[in-house]
């Protein structure tokens, strides 16, 4: 291959690779907008970090620029330190209108010294009820981690700190709505949940301890950006592999050890809930 041959097939790799980042930790003034809170939501640290409040009066929230049809969305996030009882950090792609898709993190908090759970739902067509919670194995408030949501035409995943927690297939053949034609933008917030969040509410936001602040940083996207009906993504070109790619096996063993050492809700095995069948995604058999 000539040298300007070779310069030339650079240039064509560089540019379709820029096309799939919607942004990549360089400056969030450009890729992220406060959207609420009346200034308990910033941008600092020359574009760096966001920092997002929640007092008695509001929380507060920001968004995406983009949307996005398929996404690789990595975030660090420290959630609210201490007493954390009745705040939620919500952390989530979803679509616009009544009928919408959603891939969901939320993260409830707690006393002090007592863990978060991380809460997971799967929105298809406005219907969620997937309902999967964990516990995590650091304490988040501690520093910055990264969560991820991976979401493909193949399946969404869920990550925390790269491993998967939660795989959500493509179960179309068998009947089961996939979020694929909807573009979501990526959302955050952190807002007063006490009716529901801690203890299903038994416990309510200690408002002494206000305000609480959650951080963000480093976001990462691989991803197809929506514009005016088409998508920056070409199907033909080996860097969009990650649009059909599957849980390794390293993958699918993280997956099981998480699910078996650290899930404490599980909607698939809520046989009180589903009294008459559970959901088809939770019995159908797919291959690994």
């Amino acid at each position: 291959m000539g040298v300007f041959s070779y310069i030339a097939l650079v240039i064509v790799f560089l540019v379709s690779t820029l096309s799939m980042v919607a942004f990549a930790g360089t400056n969030l003034y450009q890729d992220i907008d406060i959207t609420w809170g009346d200034g308990r939501g910033k941008i600092v640290n020359n574009g760096q970090l966001i920092t997002l409040s929640l007092d008695r009066e509001s929380g507060s929230g920001f968004q995406s620029k983009n949307q996005f049809l398929y996404a690789k969305i990595d975030t660090q996030i420290k959630l609210v330190p201490g007493n954390s009882a009745g705040t939620v950090t919500a952390y989530y792609l979803r679509s616009e209108g009544l009928s919408w898709d959603e891939l969901d993190f939320e993260f409830l908090g707690n006393l002090s010294d007592e863990p978060y759970i991380v809460h997971t739902n799967v929105y298809t067509q406005g219907k969620g009820e997937r309902e999967q919670q964990f516990y995590l194995w650091f304490d988040p408030t501690k520093d910055f981690h990264t969560y991820s949501i991976h979401w493909s035409p193949v399946h969404a995943v869920f990550y925390v700190d790269g491993k998967p927690i939660r795989e959500f297939k493509n179960l179309e053949g068998a009947g089961v709505p996939y979020p694929k034609n909807q573009p979501m933008r990526l959302y955050s917030s952190l807002w007063n949940a006490d009716d529901w969040a801690t203890r299903g509410g038994l416990v309510k936001t200690d408002w002494s301890q206000a305000p609480f602040d959650a951080s963000f940083r480093n976001f990462r996207a691989n991803s197809c950006v929506w514009s005016n009906g088409v998508s920056s993504c070409n199907s033909n070109t080996s860097d969009n592999a990650w649009l059909s790619q599957q849980l390794d096996s390293r993958s699918q063993k993280r997956l099981k050890w998480v699910q078996k050492n650290y899930m404490i809700y599980n909607y698939c095995t809520d046989t009180k809930r589903f009294p008459q069948a559970l959901p088809v995604e939770c019995t159908v058999r797919t291959k690994s």
